[in-house]
């Protein structure tokens, strides 16, 4: 009956260091032992694509009714999504600010939950849609000033982004990025940002 007892806390004790050895001792999150996630524009690419086009409320259309229109552009952001800590973690929010050059876009947000697992890294696809007659907008309400000091009109800077998109051959900013992670009771927000190409 001893020996039993001995093989048996002697065989718990070889246990016990297994798990300690493989990690398989759950770690419980707190806020002493959250580590922050990270965040990293991966890729961009074209998801969908018309050329470039637009035409006024002049045009009299084929079908339905006359209005300002351009052509869309859908971009896909490819985010690298990596959790440093012993536990997954959750991400329920995730938003960012696109820029074409110096010049901001579009806002972007996505509400998708996603879980990470301990120690991995994740990949997260966000859609954005761009359309010429928004851009313009956004371009005469913020952007009027840098284009007369580049000395461009808005459809020509519009026009140069829709035909060089296929190639990249401007620079996509990512900006002001926050995406939001919890875990068991604990939260916290990480800030990002990114350009692509590098």
């Amino acid at each position: 009956m001893q020996i039993r007892r001995v093989i048996l806390f002697g065989l718990s004790i070889v246990l016990a260091f297994a798990l300690c050895a493989t990690g398989c001792i759950p770690v419980k999150p707190s806020q002493d032992n959250f580590k922050m996630p990270t965040v990293t524009l991966s890729q961009i690419e074209v998801a969908s694509y018309w050329g470039w086009w637009y035409y006024s409320n002049q045009v009299e259309p084929t079908k339905g009714k006359a209005d300002n229109r351009g052509a869309p552009l859908v971009l896909a952001f490819v985010f690298d999504i990596t959790n440093p800590n012993e536990y997954e973690v959750e991400l329920d929010d995730f938003r960012f600010t696109v820029a074409f050059e110096e010049f901001e876009l579009n806002s972007v947000n996505a509400y998708e939950t996603m879980w990470i697992p301990a120690g991995r890294t994740n990949q997260l696809r966000v859609p954005a849609v761009f359309d010429a007659r928004t851009s313009m907008m956004s371009l005469g309400v913020t952007g009027g000033f840098k284009l007369q000091e580049k000395n461009i009109s808005i459809f020509d800077q519009l026009e140069s982004w829709w035909t060089g998109i296929s190639t990249f051959s401007f620079p996509i900013h990512v900006k002001e990025g926050a995406a939001q992670f919890g875990a068991d009771g604990v939260s916290a927000v990480v800030a990002f940002s990114g350009k692509f190409p590098e």
